[in-house]
Parts: C-alpha cells; structure tokens; sequence
C-alpha cells in the first residue's frame, strides 16, 4: 500500500481476494441485433398489434360478415366467448351516414326485396341502435303529449305517467333484440341457418317506419291513427318478409311458408301493440 500526495492507492496484486484483471486476446465480444427505433411495431410482431381484430363467428360461419374470413383456429374457438365483449361488435358501428341512410330509403320500399343483398357482407348495428332509441323516445313523447291533449280536451287534470318511458324501452328494445335471436335458433333448427347480426340490423331497420307513423299519430282522430299504424305496420312487416322470403325458401323447402307467415304476423302485432298502449286514450268523467 503506498501513499502519496494525500492519496491512498492499493496494490492489488498483493491484495488477498482481489481478481487479476483480464488480459490478451480472449475478451469475448458482444454483438447487438440492428434495430430501427422509427419503425414500431417491428415488422415481425405477433398478436393484437400487428394483426387486425376481426369479429367472432358462430358455429356456421355467419355472425359477423364484416372483416373478412377467419384463418385461426383460435377465433372460432373463443368466437363464442368473445361475442360478450364490447370490442367484438366495434365493426358493426364503424359506418358512413351515407350508408344509413341508403338503409333507411331501403326500409321505405319494402317490395324491393334487395336490402339482404346489400347487408350480407357489412351488416351494422349503428343505425338500428338509433333507429330504436329515437323511437323509444318519440312513442314515450308523443304518447304522453296525445294523453295530454285529451285530458285538456275534456277539461281533467293531467299527470304525467312514467311508465310510458319504461315499457317503450323495454317493448322496442326487447323486440328487436330478442325477436331476431329467436328467428335465429329457428332457422338454425329448420337447416336455413342466418347471420345473427344480420338479422339484427334487419330488424332495427324495419322499425325506422313506426318513427313517422308515430308522430302523424298526435292527430287526434282515432280512425286516422289506425291507419297511419296499420300503414307502418304492414310495411314493415313486409320488409322483413320479403327480404327474408328468398334465404328461407332456398333452404326451409315447403316449411318456408309458416316461417314467413309468423314473421308477418309478428311485426303486424308490434303495430297493434303500439297504438293500443301508446295511442288509445281513456279520459274517466
């Protein structure tokens, strides 16, 4: 150990524990692997980033058109558990207005019989979504604003009744959500199997048809209000049937005739259903 200058240095060569310092040619070398750090992610990546999320299917291939055809194993084996998933029907929300509203003059012309065609590789649940949200509200508005209207007319006080809200969401909202979901196991148990989502967005359009009928409906003739919702209820019904005529009978064989007769008659009953609870005022004296 020596001194100097006020420093202390220690000979490491004498020390007891100390390693000697390497020496020579031997020095392993270390190479790192190029890399871009402007390009993220890196080409090669796997998993969500690098590929694109498409939407589950179902057993038959036909719940999601949208985002072309799966190749994994793996998404038909979880498509099931991801169709619970808020992420699974982003797709079916990415669409132009000019799309929606093509749909809406589509759901106008019931005889047309093309909005399948039009619908079977991009179904959407935007329009639909707010095709019944605003009927919901108008059929919970008008109704009260009608009920409103009569009261005043025969001079009675008048109370605004909650309900109307409640059961237009659930009426509306129940409808076209599980309607469709039981068309879909029929189909599936009679071989003629449909997109879900398709048959969805089928629905939700079909009902654009009540939101003007619904508001010529605050004219306070009864006669008048039959039939603007008889008019409503007949095209819409016939949309559905004419659109759905053509898969059902190509693959239901004799059996087609019962199935589109129930969906005539159903969406018929939809009508009736709302011009009797929305629409049919009794003012007691």
């Amino acid at each position: 150990m020596m001194s100097g200058s006020g420093y202390t240095s220690i000979d490491n060569q004498k020390v007891s524990g100390s390693v000697p310092a390497a020496s020579g040619s031997d020095l392993p070398s270390v190479q790192f692997a190029a890399s871009n750090l402007q390009t993220f992610p890196p080409s090669e990546a796997k998993g969500k980033i690098s590929g694109g999320y498409q939407p589950p299917r179902d057993a038959d291939d036909t719940f999601s058109r949208p985002g072309g055809s799966g190749s994994s194993d793996e998404s038909q084996n979880n498509g099931w558990l991801r169709m619970f998933t808020i992420e699974a029907y982003k797709p079916y929300f990415d669409v132009d207005t000019s799309d929606v509203l093509e749909r809406i003059k589509d759901s106008l012309f019931p005889f047309k019989g093309s909005f399948q065609e039009k619908t079977a590789e991009n179904p959407d649940l935007y329009g639909p979504f707010w095709i019944c949200t605003t009927l919901i509200l108008v059929a919970a508005a008008i109704g009260a604003f009608v009920t409103y209207l009569e009261h005043k007319w025969h001079k009675k006080e008048y109370s605004y009744d909650i309900n109307l809200v409640t059961w237009s969401f659930g009426l509306f909202y129940g409808y076209v959500l599980l309607v469709p979901l039981g068309l879909y196991l029929i189909l599936k148990y009679f071989s003629a199997p449909s997109g879900l989502v398709q048959l969805w967005c089928l629905y939700g359009y079909s009902l654009f048809v009540f939101i003007p009928a619904t508001c010529l409906s605050i004219v306070p003739l009864e006669i008048f209000r039959w039939v603007v919702v008889g008019i409503a209820g007949f095209m819409s019904a016939t949309f559905i049937s004419v659109n759905m005529r053509a898969h059902i009978v190509s693959s239901a064989g004799e059996r087609w005739f019962l199935i589109v007769t129930g969906i005539f008659l159903l969406q018929l009953a939809l009508a009736v259903i709302l011009k009797l609870y929305f629409f049919t005022v009794t003012v007691s004296t």
